[in-house]
């Protein structure tokens, strides 16, 4: 019999990939996909395997890739328990619109049914954590079907799909053409009804009080100039959403920095609860955004419109509001041809009143906290003293918990990208870890600021050697409470200081660290983390400072 001389399925899934701009792919081997990881083995340059430790993990390093990058990011992982540990990368992403696409590999089709061992359908599994989720049946099928995938991670809403391949398909050999496609955001720039952008316009042209409220879509849109512009134009001012931190530079004289409940600016809150007229730009402007539906409140009296990409997500959560669904930069730039111009003695006061009480709120935010202990160093003063080293323009990647509300208050971003990356679709403990590895994947060559807690430690301690092996220029931070902080405060606040499950074991990062090819020190003072800190961005690869903080 003569041999097939066409491309196994593994081989036409590579080339399509290659074809579609995919140069990184982060996964996890298993025994249905050792076919498909045989043709990574011959393709070493394009795409780039990396190894992550926990399939999961390299779910969050796809997310960390793809949110900085505006690119698709791929992750892999076989099937049965590979799956499972995937699909719980994949929910952050998917409430956050980052467009990942998921690669498995499972049992053989004639397997089906069989109860064989890592049977279970994993279209079910990632039902609920992706956009679209196909089978490849034919290899034949499969150029096809990574194309249609890519289309769809980077078109209207982002999110991550998954595309699932047998191993028999992996093996079968198929004639098929491998079409060329891009992996960018967004994949089109609609814009929206120029009725209902005019609109828009002229109750922001009224509006005694209005401001924008700008999220993540402003990064997925790079929609920064937009914005700016708008902003400058009408001499707006601009709140922003975690997800949007960065939209504008946060020392921009119009903008009020994070609002929101877990992290903001008071101020951000007050001029959005007090607002005449509302933007919001690319957020879900869910109950955390917006402070319990404060800030802005849902009022019949306050005209409020929102831009978004999904026609189903546009004005949701705030009856009575204008949608305008198309893509962020077109859709501020559509607004800015309609808006006049601001006059000379609004923009002055609108300027002057956030001048007024940011110097208020730096003033308090000055104030001496409580000592913290022996050995251990304020939260605050620890995101002060890393800004001070790595700068607004530094890439950063935390952890719920500890990091994100001082992050989000105290530390100032340039913008014009997605420069801190901070959880918040579901909030994942253990995310920062792997997530720093995909940004820095994607940004080679520059240095990434990690932080992160020894809670998320426990759970995503493994990729630190995942970074040592790459020697990636990341530092990570990890601040040490000893508890389940957050949880602890809910406990103490609600529950009469009924505490459970939220006092662990001791975890000593220092010793793992080295363990596992990272340099690791612990700071107790100031002095000794500006030091450590500077070492590490000296450093040619990976570090690990350890800093006990209080409860």
């Amino acid at each position: 019999m003569a041999c097939d001389t066409n491309p196994t399925g593994a081989e036409l899934l590579v080339a399509t990939l290659v074809r579609h701009g995919v140069d990184t792919v982060f996964g996890v081997p298993g025994d249905t996909g050792v076919v498909l990881y045989d043709v990574f083995a011959r393709h070493t340059d394009a795409p780039r395997h990396i190894l992550a430790r926990d399939e999961r993990h390299a779910g969050y390093m796809a997310d960390g890739y793809a949110r900085t990058h505006r690119r698709i990011g791929v992750c892999e992982a076989s099937s049965g328990g590979g799956a499972v540990y995937l699909a719980g990368g994949l929910g952050e992403a998917y409430a956050s619109s980052v467009p990942v696409l998921a690669i498995t590999s499972d049992i053989h089709r004639r397997s089906r049914g069989s109860g064989a061992i890592t049977e279970i359908d994993q279209e079910a599994l990632f039902g609920a954590v992706t956009k679209w989720c196909r089978t490849a049946e034919r290899a034949a099928d499969i150029p096809a079907l990574v194309a249609e995938a890519v289309a769809t991670a980077t078109g209207g809403r982002p999110g991550p799909v998954a595309l699932i391949f047998p191993e028999d398909v992996l093996e079968e050999h198929a004639a098929a053409a491998v079409p060329e496609g891009e992996p960018v955001l967004p994949a089109a720039r609609p814009g929206a009804s120029e009725f209902a952008v005019a609109g828009v316009a002229a109750d922001l042209a009224r509006a005694e009080r209005p401001v924008i409220f700008a999220g993540g879509g402003v990064h997925a849109s790079g929609a920064w100039r937009e914005l700016r512009a708008l902003a400058e134009h009408g001499a707006l001012p601009v709140a922003t959403t975690i997800h949007g931190k960065g939209a504008v530079p946060e020392d921009h004289p119009l903008s009020l920095g994070v609002a929101g409940g877990n992290g903001c600016r008071g101020y951000a809150n007050d001029y959005l609860a007090g607002a005449d007229a509302v933007l919001i730009v690319g957020s879900r402007a869910n109950s955390t955004d917006t402070n319990g539906y404060t800030s802005p409140p849902r009022d019949p009296g306050v005209r409020v419109a929102q831009i978004d990409t999904d026609a189903s997500r546009a004005g949701h959560n705030f009856p009575g509001s204008v949608p305008l669904v198309g893509d962020a930069a077109t859709v501020l730039d559509q607004l800015r041809d309609r808006l006049p111009a601001a006059t000379a003695a609004a923009r002055a006061a609108r300027e002057a009143d956030i001048a007024a009480v940011r110097d208020a709120w730096a003033r308090t935010a000055a104030d001496e906290l409580p000592d913290p202990g022996e050995g251990r160093l304020q939260p605050r003063e620890v995101i002060r003293a890393l800004h001070r080293v790595f700068g607004p323009r530094a890439w950063v990647v935390a952890d719920p918990g500890t990091p994100t509300p001082n992050l989000s208050a105290y530390w100032e971003s340039s913008g014009e990208g997605w420069r801190v990356v901070i959880p918040r679709g579901h909030g994942p403990m253990g995310y920062a870890i792997p997530a720093a590895i995909g940004v820095a994947v994607a940004h080679p060559g520059e240095r990434v600021l990690c932080v992160t807690t020894e809670g998320s430690l426990a759970m995503g301690v493994g990729d630190w050697e995942t970074a040592a092996r790459l020697a990636l220029p990341i530092t990570y931070v990890v601040l040490d409470n000893t508890s389940m902080g957050w949880i602890k405060m809910l406990q103490h606040l609600f529950l009469e200081r009924r505490y459970f499950g939220v006092d662990p074991g001791p975890i000593d990062p220092v010793p793992l660290a080295t363990g596992m090819g990272l340099p690791g020190a612990r700071a107790t003072t100031l002095d000794q983390l500006d030091v450590l800190v500077k070492e590490s961005v000296g450093r040619q690869g990976p570090s690990v400072v350890h800093v006990p903080v209080p409860e």
